[in-house]
This record gives structure tokens, C-alpha cells and sequence, in this order.
């Protein structure tokens, strides 16, 4: 006998939860269908960094605002870790100075919450900053920073034991036919089902997602003790990072920061480098990335790019620590796009490619298509 929810979930990555977690709230009955045992995709292999610096003014931003807000609460009833520490994007040249001027400029009146900080407060607000060439930073008091890898796993079953969301591991959903969802071990019935299934998009529906575009992004990632007992404070990231953010993309001045580092090194454009460093609640530095954008992925790591990383967050953290892990990640990416909602046939959605922002907008993003559901629009 098959067995009956309202909304079927395929994906306990970050957008498969925040999907459950808005429908639970709405007095849905949500299954959630997960293939591996727990998640293991990019939700979490990234650095927890809640980021709306990052955002463009407008929808993103106000996504990755209210998906804060909404971290902020599940954090406090399941007791997740999770530290308003903020950021500071450092500037050691004078064309970082000018896109820091500009960006403020240009978005007084955005819902970015930053003010320039002097060499002198950034060596208060985070005292392994390097100081040698220093002009000054952008601090930013939006940015949260969770353990990615305690919070996939511990929403689920907080979940379960206080909405009563149905989980569903190690069961991979294999064919769709509304009313009817069948998977590997048995069949449901749902109304609707919401597939969230991040980088894997060759099984449900495949030509939909070869109609928008899709591709896949391979990122390298690193994570450090530090050789004694440290407290980082702000995230920090540097003038690479400026060139990665769409926040920053309409600064004219950001043309004379990409020659210079063209100039200075290729290399990290042809590798998609930027470098941000993130703490976790054991002290541990997260540090990254690469950029890496194909149909299929190469399963090889590096060492080349790993050590322009690491050269890189030298120039801006002057502190010591030691490499103790080494992946990769795989996300889904459209280019132009921050998210993709489509209804490959009726009372079926495809919620995906949120890129390298899954953390900072699936929340903010499933109110917006939960509330839809509710009332009657998809």
C-alpha cells in the first residue's frame, strides 16, 4: 500500500531542508527523500558563511537578509552553532580603496550594513590580519558563519522530532508521475513534490535542465588548525573576492582591480581563485576556493591551485596553521542566475542552481515558493 504526504521532497541538502522546514511550518505533511545515507554534496563541503556582502542589491539581497533571519531562529531551537561575526574584505591598494568608496556610494541606501574601518580597528576586530601595507577594509555586519557539516545533519532530525517530517535516507526517487513518486525501496503518493537535488540533475528530469543551461562548478577547498589557540573574529577575504561577488559588478573602478590582477597572475582567473577564511565552532580555518565550470567535472585535485590559494591568503593573514584536509565540492550553476524554479509538469517544481549560495539564500528562497504553493500559484 502506498503510503501519502502533501509535498514530497527529493534532496536533504540545504534547499531540500529549507523546502521542508518552510512546508512543515505551513501544516504540510512533508516526506523527504535523500539517496546517500546523509547528505554529502556541496551543502557540506563549503565554509558555512552566511554571506549577503556577496548579494546584489534587490532579490538576492533581501533573500540572503531573510534567510539570516531565518538561520538565526533555527539555530536557537535546535541549537546549532552559529556566530554573527560579521566580515571584513581587506584592501592593501589604492584600486581596492576606490571600488570600497564607490560601493558605498552607489548603495547608501541598499540594506548592506558596512562602514570603512581604519588599519588600526581591523587589528582590533581581528588581530591575524596582516598589517604590513594595509589601507583599510570594508566591515560588514551581515555575515553568520555555521558548521556546515553539524547542521545538514542535525535540521533533519530536529525536523523529525518537532514537525514530524518524514525522513527518507538512503531511498533515491527514481520516477515521478504525479500523484505517484516511486523510489528504489517503495512508492508514495504526494500533491506535490519539490526536487532539490543540487548537482545531480541526469536522473528527474533531464531535459529541463538541459533547456536552462545548466552546468557544474568544481570548487578545491582547505581546512587548517592554527599553530596556538586563535579567535579569527570577522571572515576575512581580500581583493580578489571583489571580482567574484555580483555586489560589486556595477563599481567601474573593479576594471583596473581585474587588470592588475590579470596582470599580476592569470592564474586565478583561469581558476575561478578567490580566497575567503572562515572559523568553525572548534577553531578550525576553513579556507578557499577554486572555480572550475563543466558538464563533467574532473575528479582530480590540484596541488597547483591549492598552493595559490594558500599564497594568496598569505598576503592578508599573517597568522601560522597547519593544512589538515583537503576536497572538492560540486555545485550546480546557470550562468546570470542565482536560482532556478521550474515546473517540469504540474504540481512538480525544480528548485536549484543557487551556485556557491546555498547557504546564504535557500532559506529566503523557499518561503518565497512555499508561500506560492499555499496559495495556489504553483
Amino acid at each position: 500500500m502506498e503510503r501519502s504526504a502533501d509535498i514530497a521532497i527529493v534532496g536533504a541538502g540545504i534547499a531540500g531542508l529549507a523546502h521542508a522546514y518552510m512546508a512543515l511550518k505551513k501544516g504540510y505533511k512533508v516526506v523527504l527523500f535523500e539517496r546517500d545515507q546523509f547528505a554529502v554534496g556541496a551543502s557540506i563541503r563549503n565554509f558555512g558563511l552566511l554571506w549577503p556582502i556577496g548579494q546584489a542589491p534587490g532579490v538576492d539581497l533581501d533573500r540572503a537578509l531573510r534567510s539570516r533571519e531565518i538561520w538565526n531562529d533555527i539555530s536557537a531551537e535546535a541549537g546549532l552553532w552559529n556566530n554573527p561575526n560579521g566580515s571584513i574584505q581587506l584592501a592593501y591598494h589604492d584600486d581596492e580603496l576606490d571600488i570600497f568608496n564607490e560601493f558605498l556610494s552607489l548603495y547608501s541606501s541598499a540594506d548592506y550594513d558596512c562602514e570603512f574601518v581604519t588599519p588600526q580597528q581591523i587589528a582590533r576586530l581581528s588581530p591575524g590580519v596582516r598589517q604590513k601595507d594595509l589601507k583599510g577594509g570594508l566591515f560588514s555586519k551581515t555575515e553568520s558563519t555555521v558548521n556546515p557539516r553539524e547542521a545538514i545533519r542535525r535540521i533533519p532530525l530536529w525536523l523529525e522530532q518537532k514537525y514530524g517530517l518524514i525522513l527518507k535516507f538512503g531511498q533515491m526517487v527514481t520516477q515521478i508521475a504525479i500523484p505517484h513518486v516511486k523510489t528504489t525501496r517503495e512508492s508514495w503518493l504526494a500533491k506535490k513534490v519539490i526536487i532539490c537535488s543540487g548537482a545531480e540533475f541526469q536522473t528527474l528530469y533531464p531535459e529541463a535542465y538541459a533547456q536552462q543551461n545548466f552546468s557544474k562548478c568544481k570548487l578545491q577547498m582547505l581546512k587548517a588548525t592554527p599553530s596556538q589557540a586563535f579567535q579569527l573574529g570577522p571572515s576575512l577575504c581580500a581583493g580578489l573576492t571583489l571580482r567574484h561577488y555580483p555586489a560589486f559588478a556595477e563599481c567601474r573602478s573593479l576594471k583596473k582591480l581585474d587588470d592588475r590582477y590579470d596582470t599580476l597572475s592569470v592564474k586565478y582567473k583561469t581558476n575561478g581563485i578567490h580566497v575567503l577564511l572562515a572559523q568553525n565552532n572548534y577553531g578550525e580555518l576553513i579556507i578557499g576556493d577554486s572555480h572550475h565550470y563543466n558538464q563533467t567535472v574532473e575528479p582530480f585535485d590540484s596541488e597547483e591551485i591549492n598552493a595559490l590559494i594558500i599564497e594568496y591568503l598569505k598576503s592578508f593573514f599573517d597568522f601560522g596553521f597547519n593544512i589538515t584536509e583537503r576536497w572538492n565540492g560540486v555545485y550546480p550553476k546557470v550562468p546570470g542566475n542565482h536560482c532556478i524554479v521550474l515546473e517540469p509538469e504540474p504540481n512538480v517544481l525544480i528548485v536549484n542552481g543557487l551556485g556557491g549560495a546555498g547557504m546564504t539564500l535557500s532559506f529566503g528562497l523557499a518561503e518565497e515558493v512555499i508561500e506560492r504553493i499555499d496559495n495556489g500559484l504553483a
